[in-house]
C-alpha cells in the first residue's frame, strides 16, 4: 500500500470518527430520557406524558430544522468553526454543570425543560446546521471507502447508542464527547463551498409551521382527542384542535412544496428541489428510513414503560435490560454488508422489517399481567436484527441515489424524515396507549362490583379526559392519600394492572400494522447494490 493510500484512509478515517461521534452524542441525548422515564416523571413530578411530550418535542425541533440546517451547511461549509465551535462548546458547558448537581431535580431541568425554550431552539438549530450535511462530508472527503464500509459506519452509531447508562452519568459523558469532537473536527477539512446563494427564508417558516403542527396535533391527541373533544378538553367548532393542527399542518406542507415550485421557475435556489422525490430509489430509501424509526421509538417507548413503570425496576436496571439489543444489532449492521456485501439490498431490507415485525409481535403475545423482564429478550434481539439490516442499506442507497453535488441536501431531507418518524412515532404509541388504557380502566371500574357506585360514578367523570400510566406502588399511595379503603385500592390496583396491558398491547398492534403497511414501499429498494449500472444517481 502506498503512503498516499495510508494517507488517504487516515485522513477517511478520522472524518468517519468525528461524524460517528457526534452522530452518537445526539442520538444518545434524545434517547436517554427513555431508559428512566419513571425515575424522572418522579423527580419532576410530571406524567409519563409530559416525558412523552419532551422526547416528541425535542426530535420534533430537530425534524423542522434539519433541511434548513443542511441548507446552511452546504452554504458556510461544514467545518465553519464558527458554527461548529459556538454549538459543541454550547453543549460542554451545559452539560457539565448538569451532571455536577447532586439534586435530580434541577440537573434534569436544565437538561430537558430548555428543550421547549428558545435557547434551546438555538442548540437545536446549531446542531442541525452540523449533522444534516454529514452524509455528504462523509461522501466527499471519504471517498475511498467501499459503500460496504459506509454503511457500517452509520449503523455503529446507532447500535452503540442504545445500550444506555444511567441518566445521572449521561452528562458526564457527553461532556467527555464533545471535547473529543473539538479536538478531532481541526484536523478534518471542508469541501469547497460554491457561490453563496441566498436562503428560502418562507420556505423555511413554511417547512418548521407546517411539520411542527402537524407533529404536534397528533401528539395532543392522548389529551385532546382526534376528532371529537374529550371531556373538559378544548375545542373548536365543536372539534378537537388535534385535529384542525394536523389539517392546518398538512395544508402547509402542501403550500410549502408549491412555494418550492415557484422559487425555482423564478430562478432562485429553493430549499427542496421537487424532482430529487422522483427518484424511486431516494423516495424508497427516504421512506423506509421513516418508518424504521417510526417503529423504533414506538417501540423504544413501550418496552421501557413496560420494565419501569409496570415491572418497576430502576434506570440501570432497565438499560442493562436493553444493553443486549446493542450487541444484536452491531451485529447485523456490521456482519451482513460484510458477509454478503453483493446482497440486494430489497431484500435485505424486507428481512429487516420482518424481523422487526416479528419482534413487535413477540412483544404483543408475551406481555400480559405475569410477565416478568425476560420477556422482553428475544422480541429484542429481533428487532436489533431487523434494525440493523435497515440500517446497513438504507444509508448508501439514499445518499447514492443523487450526484454528490446535491449529497448536502440529501443529509438534511433524511434526518428530517428520521426525526419526524422519531416523533411520530412517540406521539402515536403514547396516544394509543393513553386512549386505550383510559378506556379500559374506567370500563373495569364501573364493572366491579367491590368498587362503590359513587365511587364508579366519579371515576367514569374524572378519568374521562386521560388515565396517567402508574406504577402499583404510585397508584397505591395515591388511593391512600385519597382516603380509599383498602379492598377499593385492591380493586382499582387489580383494574389498573389489566388496563395497561390493553394499553401497552394497543400499541404495540398499531406499530404492527406500520410495519406490515411498510412491506408496501419495499419495491422501491433497489435490487442492486449503489453504484452498479442499475442504480444511476439523480443528477444535479
Amino acid at each position: 500500500m502506498s503512503a498516499r493510500s495510508t494517507a488517504v484512509g487516515a485522513a477517511s478515517g478520522l472524518v468517519l470518527l468525528t461524524l460517528g461521534a457526534g452522530q452518537f452524542l445526539m442520538t444518545l441525548d434524545s434517547s436517554v430520557m427513555n431508559v428512566s422515564m419513571a425515575t424522572v416523571a418522579s423527580d419532576l413530578n410530571t406524567p409519563i406524558t409530559g416525558i412523552q411530550t419532551a422526547i416528541t418535542m425535542y426530535t420534533l425541533v430537530m425534524a423542522t430544522l434539519m433541511i434548513t440546517g443542511g441548507k446552511i451547511g452546504s452554504n458556510i461549509g461544514r467545518r465553519s468553526l464558527c458554527h461548529r465551535l459556538r454549538h459543541l462548546c454550547h453543549r460542554l458547558l451545559r452539560h457539565w454543570p448538569c451532571a455536577e448537581s447532586r439534586d435530580p431535580a434541577p440537573r434534569l431541568v436544565s437538561a430537558r425543560r430548555r428543550r421547549c425554550c428558545p435557547h434551546h431552539a438555538c442548540d437545536r438549530c446549531l446542531g442541525c446546521e452540523k449533522f444534516p450535511g454529514s452524509g455528504s462530508t462523509a461522501r466527499v472527503r471519504a471517498h475511498c471507502c467501499s459503500g460496504r464500509h459506509r454503511r457500517g459506519s452509520w449503523s455503529f452509531d446507532r447500535g452503540a447508542a442504545t445500550t444506555y447508562l444511567s441518566w445521572r452519568w449521561v452528562f458526564f459523558g457527553e461532556s467527555f464527547i464533545v471535547a473529543i469532537i473539538l479536538l478531532l473536527s481541526r484536523r478534518v477539512s471542508d469541501a469547497a463551498v460554491e457561490t453563496k446563494k441566498p436562503l428560502d427564508f418562507v420556505g423555511t417558516a413554511l417547512s418548521i409551521a407546517g411539520l411542527g403542527l402537524a407533529v404536534y396535533g397528533v401528539l395532543r391527541t392522548s389529551e385532546w382527542g382526534w376528532i371529537n373533544p374529550k371531556v373538559g378538553g378544548p375545542s373548536i367548532a365543536g372539534i378537537s384542535p388535534s385535529f384542525w393542527l394536523i389539517v392546518v399542518g398538512s395544508f402547509i406542507v402542501w403550500l410549502f412544496f408549491q412555494w418550492e415550485q415557484r422559487v425555482l421557475a423564478a430562478g432562485k435556489e429553493p430549499l427542496v428541489r421537487a424532482d430529487i422525490f422522483g427518484s424511486r430509489q431516494f423516495s424508497g430509501g427516504l421512506i423506509m428510513f421513516f418508518f424504521q424509526f417510526l417503529l423504533q421509538s414506538g417501540v423504544f417507548f413501550v418496552i421501557p414503560l413496560f420494565l419501569s413503570v409496570v415491572l418497576e425496576l430502576s434506570a440501570m436496571e432497565t438499560g442493562v435490560r436493553l444493553m443486549p439489543l446493542s450487541i444484536a444489532l452491531l451485529l447485523a449492521a456490521v456482519g451482513v454488508p460484510k458477509l454478503w456485501p453483493h446482497a440486494s439490498p430489497r431484500r435485505v431490507v424486507r428481512i429487516g422489517v420482518l424481523l422487526m415485525l416479528l419482534g413487535i409481535l413477540a412483544l404483543l403475545s408475551g406481555i400480559d399481567i405475569d410477565a416478568t423482564a425476560a420477556v422482553v429478550s428475544v422480541p429484542l434481539a429481533l428487532m436489533a436484527l431487523g434494525m440493523g439490516s435497515l440500517a446497513s442499506q438504507l444509508g448508501s442507497v439514499t445518499v447514492s441515489a443523487v450526484s454528490d453535488n446535491r449529497s448536502g441536501e440529501v443529509g438534511g431531507i433524511q434526518n428530517t424524515a428520521t426525526n419526524l418518524g422519531v416523533s411520530l412515532g412517540t406521539a402515536l404509541a403514547g396516544s394509543v396507549l393513553i386512549a386505550v388504557l383510559t378506556g379500559s380502566l374506567i370500563a373495569g371500574i364501573q364493572s366491579n362490583e367491590q368498587v362503590p357506585e359513587s365511587i364508579q360514578q366519579q371515576a367514569g367523570v374524572e378519568l374521562a379526559s386521560g388515565v396517567p400510566f402508574l406504577s402499583d406502588t404510585a397508584l397505591n399511595a395515591a388511593m391512600l392519600e385519597a382516603g380509599a379503603s383498602p379492598e377499593v385500592t385492591d380493586a382499582v390496583v387489580m383494574e389498573n394492572e389489566e388496563a395497561r396491558v390493553q394499553g401497552l398491547d394497543a400499541a404495540l398492534g398499531l406499530l404492527a400494522l406500520f410495519a406490515v403497511a411498510s412491506l408496501l414501499f419495499t419495491s422501491r429498494i433497489p435490487e442492486a447494490q449503489p453504484g452498479t449500472a442499475e442504480t444511476k444517481p439523480v443528477a444535479a
